[in-house]
């Protein structure tokens, strides 16, 4: 992704997650520390689908005015958490501390990246000592002084929460769109910096969601507005200097609620690529991007189960489109077609069972395919003459996470890259590409110290119950004795293959004793297309019961013991943990459940949450599906807590969360302190001013790591 184009996600926070020492104070507490648990109060609620009663009692958890949250007594109830959080805590807080400052020691502070030409200039982004956010720079390739360009420090001042959305700079270097939110909601606002003047323009775009993509030579933006219910549904055109009310809508999406729309440009910068879809159904259209206002190409019209991207590469004058669809094979394959026929696709490299082709991306004398071959990842440049004739990019760890990383320009002879593994740092490379040679820029640094040789990585396949072999990564310290505390992850949902990743943070336990181990359970698309397919709909089990035989057999193979191993997973990966909390409460040593999906039923019976609409083909509808009913509440984390004695569980929350709001972990604690007949501890700490990534800024973040660790080591007895 170029740095000039640079749509800002949610950090990693949001799937393995993570306010400095002295700024976590209590939000909103009382001063008076409790001395027991709040209980929340049971009120009499239940609805009725396909003839089958559900009692909710804690409903009223869930603020009717929402997305405003002024219901005192839900407040109060929430409040009272956070309240007993701090109060059980406070023991462990000079624990808390030492992590914390264990992890901000591994930190480089004054750090930046790698400078990346595009176009007549240099861009880069720096941390300063001391600071939470970055700045970005850039300066000429002919010469000259740096210029600081965006300030997020500044921009982050006076909020207590602060995350920058979109950052994409003019075709021709002058203005800098970028979008910022202020207090986790997903809602951001667009706005345009002139960098020659350093002047801001008078135009504001409040409330969006995608974009901004320039287009017009520089005189406009398109971009995309949240609704209600957080989905972009639109593509609309602002001219720089014009009233909002003035501007264009390019496309609405008016046939699928649960779709969203988002814009972006094609390699040579010259179409704007319209796509709409969702998690199992997309569709494309082209529009010159001198002229977005004129007549539109439809690529191929949508067909449910059938996914698809486009690029754009034009040789004098002619263009091509080129295809990455799953259309008649699982792992995707590569087709292209010509402009005037869009919808005829002939196939440029064939699907393959081994292969899994999960992306493309198209520069001046070669193209290049990026997937996965037994599970880890390649990248693979191709010839236009010949896709046949393939140069891998290879690396000698057995285990590693690799990609394309910022290459902003089509006409390059070489290539910047990312690397990393359990024990390698995150490292940039240039590949350049008549050589084939691979330059190493920069390794990120750890000042604190760091010998990668005391570290072990395995790689090792264990049986689920069913026969099929799931992956587990392990990172450990050489010697560790067998039998030891193992903390085990994994996410296993929407496809997304979590690495085998390096992590400072991760550190503090393994230092400890700790094995570190990822399993690469079914629902993501680690093994391909099929291991995704395999974790969700009617199969979403399989997800739960990888996870569950992988902690089993780590038992089993002398790693760990039962009550030693710990587990965490944030977001679907927090569904994953109320899951095994329910059916295998007996192995976990402690559960941490960041943001957890965990009202699965209720949320999807609710069309009018953000996100559900467009979840459907994910989990399943259980409004016309009386199965799909059945089958979720068979999981469903909330339904299914039972009167049984539970493992010691930390489960946070973020008060403006719009992915999973934050009554769903409100509801499930609530659920669980009534129910559950043992007294470990329970606790939940919800953000007031954070969404769905928890606390902003790099030092905030892993504070919160800080206190996930504080507490597996306080429950396992290893507080000392």
């Amino acid at each position: 992704m170029a740095f000039k184009q640079l749509a800002a996600c949610l950090s990693a926070a949001t799937l393995v997650f993570g306010a400095p020492a002295g700024a976590q104070t209590s939000e909103g507490t009382s001063v008076t520390a409790p001395t027991s648990p709040p209980t929340a109060e049971k009120r009499e609620h239940s609805y009725t689908h396909h003839g089958i009663t559900i009692s909710d009692p804690y409903h009223w958890l869930k603020d009717p005015s929402y997305p405003t949250i002024d219901d005192e007594d839900v407040l109060d109830y929430v409040k009272a958490e956070n309240a007993w959080f701090e109060a059980r805590m406070e023991p462990q807080k000079q624990l808390v501390e030492d992590i914390y400052e264990e992890m901000k020691a591994r930190i480089k502070e004054d750090d930046s990246t790698v400078p990346q030409k595009d176009g007549d200039f240099l861009y880069w982004t720096e941390f300063e000592e001391g600071a939470e956010y970055r700045k970005w720079y850039r300066k000429p390739v002919s010469g000259g002084e740096a210029q600081l360009i965006l300030d997020e420090n500044a921009l982050a001042e006076g909020h207590d929460y602060f995350r920058l959305g979109a950052f994409s700079v003019s075709q021709n270097g002058r203005y800098l769109a970028y979008s910022t939110d202020t207090n986790g909601s997903e809602r951001y606002t667009i706005v345009i910096k002139d960098l020659e003047s350093g002047e801001m323009l008078a135009d504001e775009i409040p409330g969006t969601r995608s974009g901004p993509t320039w287009v017009m030579g520089d005189k406009g933006i398109v971009y995309g507005t949240s609704t209600e219910q957080w989905r972009t549904h639109d593509a609309t055109l602002h001219v720089i200097g014009t009233p909002v009310s003035d501007d264009v809508e390019l496309y609405r999406e008016t046939e699928e609620e649960g779709f969203g729309v988002s814009t972006g440009l094609s390699a040579q910068e010259d179409w704007l690529v319209i796509a709409t879809g969702d998690n199992e159904t997309s569709e494309v259209r082209l529009v010159r991007a001198d002229d977005p206002t004129g007549e539109q190409i439809l690529v191929s019209p949508r067909l449910k189960g059938r996914e698809y991207d486009v690029d754009v590469r034009t040789v004098d004058g002619r263009g091509t489109i080129y295809v990455h669809t799953n259309d008649d094979h699982v792992n995707f394959r590569l087709a292209k077609a010509s402009l005037d026929k869009p919808g005829e696709w002939a196939t440029v490299i064939e699907g393959s069972d081994e292969f899994y082709l999960s992306g493309f991306e198209l520069f001046k004398d070669f193209f290049v395919t990026e997937g996965r071959l037994r599970g880890l990842d390649q990248i693979q440049l191709r010839s236009y003459a010949d896709a046949n004739l393939v140069k891998p990019i290879a690396f000698s760890e057995a285990s590693f996470s690799t990609g394309l990383s910022d290459n902003p320009e089509y006409n390059t002879d070489k290539l910047r890259l990312a690397y990393e593994s359990m024990v390698t740092p995150d490292s940039v490379y240039d590949y350049h590409v008549a050589s084939g040679e691979l330059e190493l820029l920069k390794q990120q640094e750890i000042p604190s110290g760091y010998d990668g040789a005391l570290y072990q990585v395995e790689r090792i396949e264990v049986a689920a119950r069913d026969g099929t072999m799931v992956p587990v990564s392990i990172v450990s310290r050489k010697g560790r004795e067998q039998g030891g505390p193992l903390h085990l992850y994994a996410y296993g949902a929407y496809g997304f293959a979590y690495p085998p990743n390096f992590s400072t943070t991760r550190l503090s336990l393994v230092d400890r004793g700790f094995a570190f181990a990822i399993a690469h359970i079914r629902g993501g698309d680690d093994l391909g297309r099929n291991w995704y397919l395999q974790g969700k709909l009617n199969e979403r089990a399989n997800t739960f019961n990888d996870f569950v035989d992988v902690a089993k057999a780590l038992i089993d193979k002398g790693y760990t013991q039962q009550g030693k191993i710990t587990a965490s997973g944030g977001s679907a990966g927090g569904e994953l943990m109320g899951v095994i909390l329910n059916t295998n409460p007996e192995l976990w040593g402690a559960v941490v459940a960041h943001v957890p999906f965990v009202d699965v039923l209720s949320t999807m019976l609710d069309k009018d949450l953000p996100l559900t609409p467009g979840e459907w083909p994910e989990w399943g509808n259980p409004i016309e599906s009386k199965q799909a009913f059945a089958y979720i509440l068979s999981y469903s984390p909330y339904d299914q807590v039972i009167a049984q004695d539970y493992p010691p569980l930390l489960v946070t929350a973020g008060l403006n969360d719009p992915r999973v709001t934050y009554w769903e972990p409100a509801k499930w604690v609530a659920k669980l302190r009534e129910l559950k007949t043992d007294d470990n501890e329970l606790l939940l700490k919800t953000n007031m001013g954070a969404g769905h990534g928890g606390k902003s800024g790099r030092f905030a973040s892993i504070y919160e790591v800080a206190e996930e660790y504080a507490f597996i080591l306080w429950q396992l007895g290893m507080a000392e």
